[in-house]
């Protein structure tokens, strides 16, 4: 039962300060209803009611279905929360700020900046709705040890920002779509078994990974889908000169360009950009048109990224045996098989 993640003096004081919600057959810490049967009727106050620097078990805010109109911060202050969506596709988390709006600029454009450490997002969309219009950030991550477990993000150009150096992020089953670099940043990334869509001619990734981290964005088991009439999709560019990124045992369909890769207009950065494939298919997989400084790895150098021959991923899954093709599907992956060894 979810209720019996909160300790027990936790569970005296949120229950004494807001009561306890049964829902679906179980009981939730903290209750959000935009229609007032919770709780609170808005995500930012039920996170703004944890304590902050919580060192106890993990909090679980459940929020019900409906379209929340919020620009939402959970702050680094906040520690353990899992926060569990009603429904994905009904549950959804929404703004419109872009970057050339009173000039804000990319990162002060988030529908929701994730700055917290061990944080469990489940169940859940994230958009921004402002449209084609330049950057427009719906998802910021700032934090360390964050999980996304089923969730979608919904956007245009720089739409899924992951911006802490050394912070370390895990999508599972996830639903991406985007147009321009609509996946960037500097954090290490895990995607397992998520949808990439593409919805324009352009770059899926800017990863600007720094020079000192091994690991920038792996994605594992994924598939690309694109828009109808998107024909010139590239996987990434660098938007930093030591920009990593990694596609394995993933689909890639007709539209990725040949090349695969692009040096952002730089040739500088054909000499440090990390960019490798390992056994995808599809065809968009064709490797031998692909751009001579990216790298096809041998079963030996792939072995390197099965987790958690390293420790920067101790805290995600663990597996004996090395990545398979097997296809995921988008499914509901409970956080105690996803992340085991994960502090609940």
């Amino acid at each position: 039962m979810i209720g019996k993640l909160i300790p027990y003096a936790l569970s005296l004081l949120l229950t004494a300060t807001y009561g306890s919600y049964a829902w679906g057959g179980e009981t939730h810490s903290i209750v959000v209803d935009k229609n007032g049967t919770g709780h609170f009727t808005t995500i930012q106050e039920a996170i703004d009611a944890v304590p902050d620097f919580h060192t106890g078990e993990t909090v679980v805010i459940f929020v019900k279905k409906g379209i929340y109109r919020e620009k939402l911060v959970l702050p680094e202050t906040k520690r353990r929360i899992r926060l569990a969506g009603e429904e994905r596709d009904h549950t959804i988390i929404s703004y419109d700020d872009y970057a050339s709006l009173n000039n804000m600029g990319t990162s002060n454009t988030c529908s929701f900046l994730v700055a917290g450490e061990e944080i469990t997002v489940e169940d859940l969309t994230v958009e921004n709705t402002a449209g084609r219009v330049g950057q427009a950030v719906a998802l910021l991550t700032d934090g360390d040890r964050i999980l996304f477990v089923n969730c979608r993000f919904l956007g245009n150009q720089d739409m899924v920002y992951t911006r802490k150096q050394g912070g370390r992020v895990y999508f599972r089953d996830c639903y991406i779509e985007g147009t321009t670099d609509f996946i960037f940043g500097s954090s290490t990334a895990w995607f397992e078994g998520c949808t990439l869509h593409g919805k324009q001619d352009s770059y899926i990734t800017a990863a600007s990974t720094p020079e000192t981290s091994p690991y920038g964005y792996i994605f594992n088991r994924c598939r690309v889908t694109l828009a109808e009439g998107v024909t010139s999709v590239y996987l990434g560019r660098p938007w930093r000169p030591y920009a990593m990124t990694l596609f394995m045992h993933s689909e890639l369909p007709a539209g990725i360009r040949r090349e695969g890769w692009h040096n952002w207009g730089k040739e500088s950065n054909e000499h440090t950009a990390r960019y490798q494939e390992y056994k995808n298919y599809g065809p968009g997989a064709d490797t031998s048109g692909r751009v001579a400084w990216s790298k096809q790895l041998t079963d030996e150098e792939a072995r390197q990224y099965e987790i958690p021959r390293d420790t920067s991923f101790t805290l995600w899954p663990t597996s004996s045996e090395p990545p398979t093709t097997e296809k995921t599907t988008n499914r509901y992956v409970p956080v105690s098989e996803s992340l085991p060894g994960y502090r609940q």
